[in-house]
């Protein structure tokens, strides 16, 4: 996401702005850039007088206005930070709008509005986008985790193998915030030099090596019918680690993918396919016809409605995999 590496390294030049709005469904990178902030603005000997946090459930717009127009005392910049933001009264953000027309240029004032972006309609949207920096953020594609994860591994100085990077999507999936936890506890436990590999991930992040998302989607594109049944059952018996939404996004995704490269032959790279893996995505692909694809993503999403109550009378999860097995068996 270019706008967000050009505002972090704007922030790393000291390169401030006096309002900045960030939202979106992607929490990683607004918390990214706050910490980015924080690091360079805020320090602990001044942190009492020149640093005041909100939250949107009890924060009212007058007094982060009023805080907002104090002058530092110890520090060169007032930091105020409103987290949170998505739970405010919706009145409040035309009271801020007042304050980010004019913005005190003492002050940098960080708005955290998280869960979906902030409403470009709004008095507020429009102050900052000329007073300040505005950063809509959203979750990566699936084709964009195994190169994020790539790069994340590079800036911790980490070197993976590809099987490594492939169980971390499946495992985790797009959450990022979890996806660097992760990586981190990965720094600290593997030696220096050494090469993450599947047995790193199976012993630090608790992935079975056999029984995951990964390894399921495998055995159906492959045809391997016994070992995908003893899959679920796995799956299915420790929910906690392998919720049921995740693996049905895991196989939607892979299904996507097999379309993709069966239909316009598109490059591997660009799907988030490693070369490492991309003879098993082959074989799967000519296992399957285009027709045939498509309605394994069709029962994957049947399945996911499933999951949420719709179409169904009281399936479990271990009701809804079987089924949706035997559906995807049966093309």
């Amino acid at each position: 996401m270019q706008a967000f590496f050009t505002l972090l390294s704007k922030i790393q030049k000291e390169q401030f702005s006096p309002v900045y709005l960030l939202s979106g469904n992607e929490s990683f990178y607004i918390d990214a850039i706050l910490k980015a902030l924080t690091d360079k603005l805020v320090h602990e000997a001044s942190k009492d007088f020149d640093y005041s946090l909100f939250y949107g459930k009890e924060a009212q717009a007058s007094e982060i206005i009023e805080t907002a127009k104090r002058y530092p005392m110890l520090s060169q910049y007032n930091v105020v930070v409103v987290k949170e933001a998505q739970f405010m009264n919706v009145s409040q953000f035309d009271l801020l709008a007042t304050y980010a027309a004019q913005p005190m240029p003492q002050t940098v004032v960080v708005i955290c509005y998280k869960n979906k972006p902030f409403d470009k309609r709004k008095k507020l949207y429009k102050a900052i986008e000329k007073s300040g920096v505005v950063l809509t953020v959203k979750p990566l594609y699936d084709n964009q985790l195994a190169p994020w994860i790539s790069d994340q591994a590079r800036v911790l100085k980490l070197q993976m193998e590809p099987v490594a990077i492939e169980l971390l999507v499946a495992y985790i999936g797009a959450n990022l915030s979890r996806l660097e936890s992760e990586m981190k506890k990965l720094k600290l436990v593997v030696a220096d030099g050494e090469i993450v590999s599947r047995e790193h991930i199976e012993k630090y992040i608790g992935i079975s090596k056999e029984f995951n998302s990964f390894e399921l989607q495998k055995a159906i594109g492959l045809g391997q019918f016994s070992k995908a049944f003893q899959i679920i059952q796995y799956l299915t018996r420790n929910p906690k680690d392998h919720p049921l939404v995740l693996t049905l996004a895991t196989l939607h995704a892979y299904f996507q993918k097999l379309l993709l490269l069966k239909g316009i032959g598109s490059d591997p790279k660009s799907l988030g396919i490693s070369p490492y893996f991309i003879k098993e995505y082959q074989v799967a692909a000519n296992r399957f016809s285009m027709r045939q694809l498509t309605q394994a993503m069709e029962f994957v999403m049947e399945a996911d409605l499933k999951s949420k109550g719709i179409d169904a009378v009281n399936q479990s999860p271990k009701e809804i995999l079987e089924t949706l097995l035997l559906k995807l068996f049966s093309l």
